[in-house]
């Protein structure tokens, strides 16, 4: 039996909740754990038993902000290629993978461990693809170095994981400038 498509009204009743659970993510900075659901439901204007039809728990809520946000990174890709030189583009993607690792650091602590492997495997392709994308065009200009893939970045980006919340601000830019003047050929240096 095929899926039911929604209504537009439990269409946009469901971007709401996720765009709510986004903005209540954003104000605790990414903590999961400080995610209220009734206060999500009334941001979004909905009752709570709209918010449970569409995500019955807090797992499903908080996965989907994850496949909302990394559905957002991906399609930023090709906006910034067009806007920006290679290198600037990889910089404003990597502050945008920034910002969305902060997010991601709660979400992933507050779904189950099962859910998050079945998600992330579903899902990590999209990531190296976005990155990859943006490396090769910085490889056909010279700027980065040939021997440089995304797993390579992706390694390096793990860094963030250890950054201590009180410290993220004063750091999280910091290391994404390191690792853009290591990824540069060491001719553009600068």
């Amino acid at each position: 039996m095929a899926a039911r498509e929604l209504r537009s009204d439990a269409v946009a009743n469901r971007r709401r909740i996720v765009d709510a659970a986004r903005e209540e993510l954003s104000k605790s900075n990414g903590a999961a754990d400080d995610l209220k659901l009734h206060g999500v439901a009334k941001a979004a204007g909905v009752g709570q038993g709209t918010l449970y039809r569409h995500f019955p728990t807090r797992e499903h809520l908080l996965a989907e902000v994850y496949r909302y946000e990394l559905g957002q990174l991906v399609d930023s890709v090709t906006p910034l290629s067009a806007e920006y030189p290679p290198v600037k583009a990889l910089t404003s993607w990597l502050r945008r993978l920034v910002a969305y690792a902060r997010v991601k650091r709660g979400v992933m602590a507050a779904i189950e461990l099962s859910a998050w492997q079945d998600l992330y495997s579903d899902q990590h392709h999209r990531l190296d693809e976005a990155l990859g994308t943006l490396l090769d065009r910085g490889k056909a200009t010279g700027e980065i170095r040939e021997e440089v893939d995304a797993a390579d970045v992706i390694l390096l980006l793990g860094a963030l994981s250890r950054i201590p919340e009180a410290e993220w601000d004063q750091r999280a830019d910091k290391l994404v400038t390191v690792i853009i003047d290591g990824l540069r050929t060491p001719q553009t240096t600068s």
